[in-house]
């Protein structure tokens, strides 16, 4: 009866155990907040391809007035410095000087004919800090003066605008690459080097330029720009190119 007793006794001593962890189990399921399920972090929807870069505005050119166009007057250097005028100028011809193209000038044109020496409410000469800024395009400060009362002085613009606009205007132009590295002297018609320059600037045209000659070498590329330094046509200007079938190029002078 005893040994009865024990079995019954130890039954209910297990069935209690497992009574007391079924319902702790079952608390601990209910009351536990449900696990938070992370969803996966979508990968970011791919960046729209950009559009190509709009073309920065070409910088604002200060806008002459009181004539039509404008005439860049490119000169070739090594033509110059072979010539009586030339042996003499030292800060363009000098032993130490390397010119090929400069700028002649910046001619303010009419459609027929051109202004000069206009009156003027800016100094007559113009100083030293000013010309040395253009001394690598334009290499005398007597070129410097002369353009400036010839023909900055009917622009209507300052001194500073125009040589600014001067500047602006020669780094419009790409030379062809016959003239950035004349080491020789080379011969050429001036209709083919027309074409070099036109081919090396889109937009300028046969009728917009004269490729200009003296003693049978070349002397002057003459580029017509409107006031804003586009390229336009210019008949007057064109009828100036030179007639020979073929000219010297002289070369630009080694480093000494």
């Amino acid at each position: 009866m005893q040994r009865y007793l024990g079995f019954i006794a130890l039954f209910l001593v297990v069935a209690g155990a497992l009574a007391y962890q079924f319902l702790t189990d079952r608390t601990e399921q209910e009351g536990a907040p449900s696990p938070k399920v992370t969803e996966a972090a979508k990968p970011a929807a791919p960046r729209p391809a950009s559009s190509p870069e709009t073309p920065k505005p070409i910088q604002a050119i200060p806008q002459g007035t009181g004539f039509d166009f404008y005439v860049l007057a490119l000169s070739w250097s090594p033509t110059f410095c072979q010539s009586p005028d030339g042996a003499g100028n030292r800060d363009q011809c000098g032993p130490s000087r390397r010119h090929g193209m400069i700028v002649h000038g910046l001619w303010p044109q009419y459609e027929r004919g051109y202004p000069e020496e206009c009156p003027t409410d800016e100094p007559e000469r113009v100083s030293q800090s000013l010309g040395r800024q253009m001394f690598d395009i334009m290499p005398s400060m007597g070129l410097i003066g002369h353009e400036w009362r010839k023909h900055g002085t009917c622009s209507s613009l300052s001194q500073q605008d125009y040589f600014s606009v001067t500047r602006a205007a020669f780094e419009r132009i790409a030379l062809p690459a016959s003239l950035k590295s004349a080491r020789k002297e080379t011969r050429v018609a001036p209709e083919a080097l027309e074409q070099q320059f036109t081919a090396a600037n889109p937009g300028l045209t046969g009728r917009g330029m004269a490729v200009t000659c003296e003693g049978g070498k070349l002397e002057e590329v003459q580029i017509c720009l409107t006031r804003d330094l586009a390229f336009r046509t210019c008949p007057e200007i064109e009828g100036n190119g030179c007639r020979q079938r073929s000219i010297s190029i002289p070369p630009i002078p080694e480093t000494r």
